[in-house]
């Protein structure tokens, strides 16, 4: 009986709590200028269950979670309309314990946004985008042939997959309004400045950060990406994550970054202001948000020393975390060695 039992419960309990947090996000909403819709509802009834799911296989609940956290999570759910049940996933949540400004720990929901969720960002919000066509996945040994440009005529690439090899680039097919078509190319080597600032951000509070960056830096400027993941002595040298170097996430890893630096650069308008400051404040590399002004000016000092042929430096706006965080939501938090990380996909990683 208890088992038949269980469902019941179960929905009653997601029901009182969209209940409880429904109306206030729709009164927050409008006194920011934006009018719910039937699918902005949609969405975070998706969160909540999402959310309350993860805190579940914790034997915790939304009640345990500090309150402000969660409404303002949902009301960046609503805001940016991400679907937590689309397939691929657009956002995803995470648990983690922070310091309050009393110095009392507290435990807290972020959120991070994933490669779909940033395609349908750039869907809504892309400056005089009218379709974000499906990203191709170009591997190693496919046919491929790169646009060509003649004045302002425009010949488009080439591909022909044949299924072989590592992906070695990204190709985003954008449709604007005025019927012009772009294409977005991120290339695989791409990525290594992303790995980099990983590694000398592990780096943070090492006795011996220093001489370790330089040995990093010195393979970095004469090896690949790939040839730094397969190195034993810089896998060590930069605490590099399993989300990295692991066999079963480091392609996904490695596509994600190349997808996440095309849709991220391509310019967007904003009608409400409120949108505009969640898009700026939240990123899918949830442990951004733990960088102090120091280890801000520490990712900085990358751009300055990187091998600039190689690295493909990025203004200071693209820098500030490997997945391109904005200088201003760069706060001060000293929670960071208190991470608690509880989702079970390679997102979990603090610097995926």
């Amino acid at each position: 009986m208890t088992n038949q039992n269980t469902p019941q419960i179960y929905k009653s309990q997601l029901a009182k709590i969209n209940d409880t947090y429904m109306p206030q996000i729709e009164t927050q909403l409008r006194g920011n200028g934006i009018h719910m819709t039937e699918y902005q509802r949609t969405v975070v009834i998706n969160a909540i269950s999402s959310i309350n799911e993860m805190l579940v296989k914790e034997a915790l609940g939304i009640g345990d979670i500090d309150q402000s956290n969660i409404t303002q999570t949902l009301m960046n759910v609503a805001a940016l309309q991400l679907n937590a049940a689309a397939t691929p996933r657009e956002v995803y949540f995470i648990k983690r314990n922070q310091k309050n400004k009393d110095g009392n720990k507290i435990q807290v929901i972020e959120m991070g946004i994933e490669g779909d969720g940033n395609d349908a960002i750039l869907s809504r919000f892309g400056r005089n985008v009218k379709t974000v066509h499906r990203h191709w996945e170009v591997r190693k040994n496919d046919d491929f042939t790169y646009p060509g440009y003649a004045g302002l005529e425009v010949t488009p690439p080439t591909w022909s997959p044949k299924g072989e090899g590592e992906v070695i680039r990204v190709v985003y097919p954008i449709e604007y309004n005025d019927g012009q078509v772009e294409y977005f190319i991120s290339e695989r080597e791409d990525v290594k400045y992303n790995l980099l600032a990983h590694m000398y951000n592990n780096l943070m509070w090492d006795n011996k950060k220093v001489e370790k960056k330089a040995k990093i830096k010195e393979f970095a400027d004469t090896h690949s990406l790939d040839e730094i993941l397969n190195n034993e002595e810089m896998q060590n040298l930069g605490n590099i994550s399993p989300a990295w170097k692991e066999p079963q996430s480091r392609e996904a890893m490695i596509i994600r970054k190349m997808r996440n630096r095309i849709v991220k650069k391509i310019p967007k308008d904003f009608s409400n202001a409120y949108v505009q400051s969640i898009v700026e404040s939240v990123e899918d590399d949830f442990a951004a948000r733990q960088y102090s002004r120091k280890e801000a000016e520490v990712i900085e000092e990358i751009k300055e020393n990187a091998n600039q042929e190689i690295l493909d430096p990025e203004p200071m706006s693209e820098i500030i975390s490997p997945d391109n965080v904005t200088e201003d939501s760069v706060i001060q938090d000293t929670s960071f060695e208190e991470t608690e990380v509880t989702a079970d996909t390679e997102e979990a990683d603090p610097y995926a």
